[in-house]
């Protein structure tokens, strides 16, 4: 066990880290774009702020969330999403202060205890936003957006958005009683988890994936048909922008999401590339959640889209090829007499911006140039004694083979310039 990673986690090696720095930037870039700024929250939070803010009666609370006390005796939890600790954050440092709306982004991990499965670990990254501050509907729409334009500009044209609005609290009330009422007449038909749901939240039903409960949900009421005329305007103006904007969606009645701080507008963003797992992004509405977290009264949008389910979805498509790392330049001493000048010319390359290497396990000449062409470097320096003696030194371009002699006061300038026109930049 000493040796093994933790059931549920996995180690990101050098091979792969750059598939993850790749989209990271991405990310950043487009929430740039959109005037999204980040936000890092700690790992792990006080429990009550997902009791109060997730919701007793999901999944993640009930069953999921990494729970301890800590030597104070306080419940202590890994955050186990990211919507809830930037709301904390929200109110902590009366961000509401501040020009409204503010548009946050994160980067996280997060932890669920559950069952390993593909794109699903129990500790987990995501990219997430949120929007606090505005009621508008066209927020709702560029959180959309935001989601689709990345994934979109990473070559992902086959992506679906499905939408719904959940109604407020004034409309769901009358929505949850008559979901109540059908689903009490179908009662033995449902899966031990939902019957327990069905008195505590019964929208927590409509979420479930059991086939059973799917079946009998096909006659369910649909929540569309409750919606307060408030809501129905707020939901027919985001279809309104999305026609507008040319972006393809589809209305989808089941979507609830799996938490509780939903209000009105819930999305989803589904990939058939994931199989049963389909959602990439996942997100909606919470107008009452700083509120119920302590804060001012605030509306609010934002999405949590998980990064090892996109990674599977590009990966499958073949569209995450980054180019792998190379060296500049490999410095080769020719005897251990000149480690010295190598060590010296080693950090005044690195100095000057050029990533450098050399020899710190005694190689012979030839297994250093095997070296150099393993770690794929582009030119080799060779030192010796007549590079010492004159100095020159014998630059190898490893790529054509060809060699020249470079004054020692030019070195830089030399491999600078030409490792510039071999990576394509412009001078």
């Amino acid at each position: 066990m000493l040796t093994q990673a933790p059931r549920g986690t996995r180690d990101i090696l050098p091979e792969e880290a750059g598939k993850w720095v790749f989209l990271e930037n991405k990310f950043r870039e487009i929430c740039r774009r959109f005037s999204y700024k980040e936000i890092r929250t700690p790992v792990f939070e006080h429990t009550e702020l997902f009791q109060r803010g997730v919701g007793e009666t999901t999944d993640i609370v009930e069953k999921e969330m990494y729970t301890f006390l800590d030597k104070s005796g306080r419940s202590i939890t890994l955050k186990p999403e990211g919507t809830a600790p930037t709301a904390r954050a929200y109110i902590e440092h009366k961000l509401y202060t501040q020009t409204l709306p503010v548009k946050l982004f994160y980067i996280i991990p997060g932890f669920r205890y559950e069952r390993p499965q593909a794109g699903r670990l129990r500790e987990f990254h995501q990219f997430g936003i949120e929007a606090f501050g505005s009621e508008s509907p066209h927020i709702d729409v560029e959180v959309m957006l935001l989601a689709v334009s990345f994934l979109k500009n990473l070559g992902l044209d086959d992506i679906k958005l499905h939408i719904n609005s959940i109604g407020c609290e004034t409309c769901r009330s009358d929505y949850v009683k008559a979901l109540k009422d059908f689903l009490g007449e179908s009662r033995q038909n449902l899966c031990d988890t939902c019957r327990s749901r069905l008195d505590r939240n019964p929208l927590r039903v409509l979420d479930c994936k059991n086939p059973d409960c799917q079946r009998t949900l096909k006659e369910a009421p649909a929540v569309l048909d409750f919606l307060c005329e408030k809501c129905k305007t707020h939901f027919e103006t985001i279809k309104n922008d999305l026609s507008l904007l040319k972006i393809d969606y589809k209305v989808d009645p089941r979507i609830v999401r799996g938490l509780d701080y939903y209000t009105r507008t819930v999305f989803e963003i589904i990939s058939d590339d994931l199989g049963a797992q389909s959602t990439v992004c996942g997100g909606g509405r919470y107008d009452n959640l700083v509120q119920e977290c302590g804060g001012p009264t605030t509306p609010a949008a934002g999405f949590g889209m998980g990064i090892e389910r996109l990674i599977t979805i590009l990966e499958k498509k073949n569209l995450l090829k980054i180019p792998e790392e190379k060296v500049d330049v490999y410095i080769a001493p020719l005897t251990e007499e000149y480690g010295n000048t190598a060590l010296r010319l080693l950090y005044r390359f690195r100095e000057n911006g050029i990533s450098a290497e050399t020899d710190y396990l005694k190689r012979s000449l030839k297994a250093q140039m095997k070296y150099a062409d393993k770690i794929m470097a582009q030119f080799v320096v060779l030192i010796g004694e007549e590079e010492e003696s004159s100095g020159f030194y014998t630059v190898k371009d490893l790529a054509t083979g060809q060699q020249q002699k470079v004054a020692g006061d030019k070195i830089f300038e030399y491999i600078s310039n030409n490792i510039r026109k071999g990576c394509g930049e412009v001078e």
